[in-house]
């Protein structure tokens, strides 16, 4: 019995710890969601692009272009504490509202959609989300203000299980090329003195 609760103690401190690794280290997240779609949904026939400057809106951190849909993800880390939740359909964090953080990825999938919908020649769909990496959320993932939030892993789970399109292999391709014309490869670095 002592060493059933030894292990249990065990794995719930190491993934207290491996949770709030990215915001202890001053990180949004990027790099540990890179990783993860790449052992995921790159191995799965999507597209996953990296870094793309939306014109007059920054960075997008990850562009997943796949057989269900286009998803613009956003990466945002808070410190293990941090209350992540929606009331009424709007973002909270400890309490507070996030209308700079909802607006501004709000955007940016707008003006990534209409750019990669001109390149391609085709309306597409791109669908703001953003993994959670630490905090605390009651529940996920939940929708808030039209964007999805979920930690990296469920997040993915729940990319692969709501498409919002049914494309081929072919659409798939013809669509991340057309993002790589619309959307250049952006620095993170420019992009923080930007913001």
């Amino acid at each position: 019995m002592a060493v059933v609760v030894a292990a249990s103690d065990t794995l719930v401190h190491w993934r207290i710890y491996s949770a709030s690794r990215v915001w202890r280290l001053g990180l949004r997240g990027e790099q540990r969601m890179n990783r993860f779609l790449r052992h995921t949904l790159e191995r799965r026939g999507h597209r996953v692009l990296h870094a793309r400057t939306v014109p007059e809106h920054g960075i997008a951190d990850q562009l997943v272009v796949g057989p269900g849909g286009v998803w613009l993800v956003h990466n945002e880390a808070w410190s293990p504490g941090a209350e992540v939740s929606q009331h009424g359909g709007r973002l909270f964090i400890d309490g507070r509202t996030q209308s700079k953080l909802v607006g501004g990825l709000t955007a940016r999938a707008e003006a990534a959609e209409a750019a990669i919908s001109r390149a391609a020649g085709a309306p597409v769909t791109v669908t703001p989300v953003l993994a959670v990496h630490g905090g605390k959320l009651a529940r996920t993932p939940f929708t808030a203000d039209g964007i999805v939030f979920a930690p990296p892993l469920k997040l993915i789970r729940w990319m692969r299980r709501n498409p919002t399109a049914d494309r081929s292999p072919e659409e798939v391709e013809a669509i991340a090329r057309a993002v790589v014309h619309a959307l250049p490869v952006g620095s993170q670095n420019s992009a923080r003195t930007a913001a």
